[in-house]
């Protein structure tokens, strides 16, 4: 039994890749603990790159990133969830990454990572940007691999997900970490 966060980065009500991280989670709690943090209503500091992180394992802000790289550092898998904005992850996803900077000295249990997303587009590479970026930031950690990615296009108002004969795919993909 692992212990799995998921991090929902959309800020919108109903977001559409709120509802693929809510299938996935119903498919990876039939194994597994479950934790799920949204970004909505956090407060979250961008990073201003001063590295006392590196050196307190703790960021000096004092807002909801702490509290979040907390979770993550004792999750054993990490799954992001983000709408696809541009070809990228969203800004709320990309600012907490950097502010969990100080994951890097405290050597987080995580090992897996996986990416969930949603677009309007439904191009193959629409992920790729997101994909790259969470890559690298993957590539930091010792021993952490990017297991997979679940994208699913064609999905632009709130809710449209539910309409997608693709959804299950997220219970699936849910239900095979053990």
């Amino acid at each position: 039994m692992k212990n799995i966060l998921v991090i929902k980065t959309s800020l919108r009500h109903n977001s559409n890749s709120d509802i693929l991280a809510d299938k996935f989670v119903e498919g990876a709690s039939i194994n597994n603990n479950v934790e799920v943090i949204s970004l909505k209503n956090k407060k979250i500091n961008f990073c201003i790159g001063c590295m006392s992180c590196a050196k307190n394992k703790k960021c000096f802000m004092n807002d909801d990133a702490n509290m979040i790289a907390d979770e993550m550092a004792k999750a054993d898998v990490i799954v992001w969830a983000t709408p696809i904005y541009y070809y990228s992850m969203s800004g709320q996803m990309k600012t907490m990454i950097d502010r969990a900077n100080s994951l890097y000295v405290r050597g987080p249990k995580f090992k897996e990572v996986y990416l969930l997303a949603t677009a309007a587009d439904t191009e193959k590479v629409t992920p790729d940007g997101a994909k790259k970026g969470v890559q690298g930031w993957v590539d930091c950690f010792d021993d952490v691999e990017f297991k997979d990615t679940l994208f699913i296009g064609g999905v632009n108002d709130a809710k449209d997900i539910l309409n997608s004969s693709e959804l299950n795919k997220a219970y699936e993909l849910g239900k095979s970490i053990k």
